[in-house]
């Protein structure tokens, strides 16, 4: 891997991790493209620019990482538990469905589900309002819902999203909710990663892997904010489309 191609992947990570679009099923097609085979020094680059997303968000978030936010840590704990425990007893089975048609169906039934959801939802009094908010009971049925993002393609922040939409959060807290829940999850992924190839970053192109941490935080950072900001003026349908549209270029091009 080279310094442009580490750029590029770290910019598409950066750039799609917090949004509902699936960065797993965007950094599959741009390796496809680039000719980035996934082997060790790949996925040992992956944990590298995960990393860089983890210290994006708790940059933005750093005054709700505090012990006097333990409660809000429990309830994304409770939300970060489902997910773990599937992924980890499934982890073998999750592998097979790593290829680029499960990605396309993926994204044009995840577009589908926004545009249903969207559709249906309405504004209400009763919508939580602030992360802090948030039920333990809430909590959970959004980490059931992140299962779904096992499968290439869901979108880690598209499930958890989706699901805290249905569980009465609006939107903005749905999104809040969302960005938090990303570090323990990404934590553990990089951390578990880590482990399993940590030999070999002895064999890395450091001035690639700086560079594209670099891209990766500066990108996820800016997409962080600009998607607060989005999302104040308006709703998700815009993501249900581009992922539909995608979804579509995809198996066109299978």
């Amino acid at each position: 891997m080279d310094i442009f191609q580490a750029i590029i992947i770290g910019i598409i990570e950066g750039f799609t991790e917090f949004l509902p679009i699936s960065s797993t099923g965007h950094m599959i097609v741009a390796s496809e493209f680039l000719g980035v085979s996934q082997d060790a020094l790949t996925k040992a680059y992956e944990v590298i620019i995960q990393f860089a997303a983890i210290m994006a968000v708790m940059l933005i978030y750093k005054e709700k990482i505090t012990f006097k936010k333990i409660d809000l840590w429990q309830k994304l704990f409770v939300a970060f538990l489902p997910l773990a425990i599937v992924g980890f007893i499934f982890k073998d089975k999750v592998k097979t469905l790593f290829t680029v048609e499960v990605v396309a169906w993926m994204f044009i039934m995840g577009g589908i589900v926004f545009l249903v959801v969207e559709y249906f939802y309405k504004e209400k009094e009763w919508h939580v309002s602030e992360v802090e908010e948030v039920s333990y009971k809430q909590s959970l049925w959004v980490g059931v819902a992140q299962i779904f993002s096992l499968i290439p393609g869901t979108s880690r922040a598209g499930a958890t999203i989706i699901g805290g939409l249905l569980v009465g959060l609006d939107r903005k807290t749905s999104m809040e909710f969302s960005f938090l829940l990303a570090i323990p999850v990404m934590a553990a992924v990089t951390g578990y990663d880590l482990l399993k190839h940590y030999q070999d970053f002895a064999d890395a192109n450091w001035a690639a892997f700086v560079a594209g941490f670099i891209a990766a935080f500066i990108v996820a950072y800016l997409t962080i904010k600009l998607f607060l900001a989005f999302i104040q003026r308006f709703t998700f349908v815009a993501f249900g489309i581009y992922r539909i549209l995608f979804g579509v270029i995809l198996l066109t091009m299978i």
